[in-house]
């Protein structure tokens, strides 16, 4: 088989993308605009779940499942003691990294393969269905506002519930600084945990959501270096997790400039423009390759400075973020989540429409 073959037959199988495109472009199209019309609605059906149930049961929520899968192995390969260089523990992290995400991937084919042949609309319903524990935007915004309630009460209550979502020392963060955390984590994990979900979805179906959001948790596990754990637990990070940390950067570097377009766009919405130019150059100064670009279009949004105290500060000419900015970052994403259920029905109506106008 050649190679453009194989792709050919793995878009087939796992590919929302590729049934939208085999739909138009194919003069007799009801099979494949039938499984893209599903897909496409999938989108809203996951949101629509998420919006009014939140998050499933820990017992079976599959991101749990990835976490303790990754702890246990993580207690394996990462060291007790600090090295300066360690290409065995580089090699050791990547194949770990690599068998876990095949893991994943295939448990999620082999699911969406199960799935027998179903109308549209029930298609769609199943889809979102396994479509929603892969993303969060109910949780990651009730955190968020928590934060600002707990700064309501007191600052350090404050500092206690941004613990919840950030894993830098907060003892020492002012109530400005608190919030610039909490809108942060708002605009990076709608990305991670929205529009990223949503796109590999769209790419490589439940597979590739699937494989996203194993990266994605692994990053927060192993990427980041430093020391974790206690006692018998305590590992040091930093070149077991290499290779994770690089996977999660070019997996995110599509879903993070598309975030950073889209709150862009609800910003324009909103009478303010954020600036191309001037993102750019925040999105440059982050460690992250990614992050800098959706945290950078938030504080510009916002006209409020963005940092992490002694590493980067976003929109520097920015005001200190208060209350009022708190909340209207929230209502951004919001739109931006609007935005995104809005275009799985605008797909789906032009599905619909090739449905109608192909049927002999």
């Amino acid at each position: 088989m050649s190679d453009s073959s194989s792709w050919q037959l793995l878009g087939a199988a796992l590919s929302p993308l590729w049934w939208c495109w085999q739909a138009l472009s194919q003069p007799v199209s009801e099979p494949w605009a039938r499984h893209a019309l599903a897909a496409a609605l999938a989108v809203p059906v996951a949101l629509l779940i998420d919006r009014l149930w939140g998050e499933p049961p820990v017992w079976m929520h599959p991101v749990v499942a990835m976490g303790r899968l990754l702890a246990a192995v993580g207690r394996r390969i990462a060291p007790r003691e600090e090295h300066v260089r360690d290409w065995p523990r580089f090699a050791l992290g990547a194949v770990a990294w690599c068998l876990l995400a095949l893991l994943f991937f295939a448990i999620y084919a082999f699911i969406q393969w199960l799935l027998p042949p179903m109308p549209w609309w029930l298609g769609a319903l199943v889809l979102g269905v396994l479509l929603k524990p892969l993303l969060s935007w109910r949780m990651l915004r009730d955190e968020v506002l928590a934060v600002e309630a707990a700064l309501q009460q007191s600052l350090p209550a404050g500092r206690e519930r941004l613990t919840w979502l950030v894993s830098r020392d907060t003892a020492r963060l002012d109530a400005g600084q608190v919030r610039e955390s909490a809108i942060e984590t708002l605009a990076e994990n709608l990305s991670d945990s929205v529009l990223a979900p949503l796109f590999w979805f769209a790419v490589a179906g439940l597979p590739g959501a699937a494989l996203y959001r194993f990266a994605n948790t692994a990053d927060a596990m192993w990427g980041y270096p430093g020391w974790r754990g206690q006692g018998d637990d305590r590992r040091h990070w930093q070149w077991a997790g290499k290779w994770t940390a690089r996977a999660d950067d070019l997996l995110n570097w599509i879903p993070a400039r598309l975030t950073a377009l889209l709150l862009a766009l609800s910003g324009l919405a909103a009478g303010r423009r954020p600036g191309w130019g001037a993102l750019r150059q925040d999105a440059r100064i982050t460690p992250s390759p990614n992050g800098g670009w959706p945290m950078g279009a938030m504080a510009r949004l916002l006209g409020v400075r963005l940092g992490k105290p002694g590493v980067y500060v976003l929109n520097p000419a920015g005001r200190v973020p208060q209350a009022a900015e708190l909340q209207q970052a929230v209502a951004h994403a919001g739109r931006v989540v609007a935005m995104l259920v809005a275009a799985g029905l605008a797909v789906a109506l032009v599905l619909g429409w090739v449905m109608v106008g192909k049927t002999p």
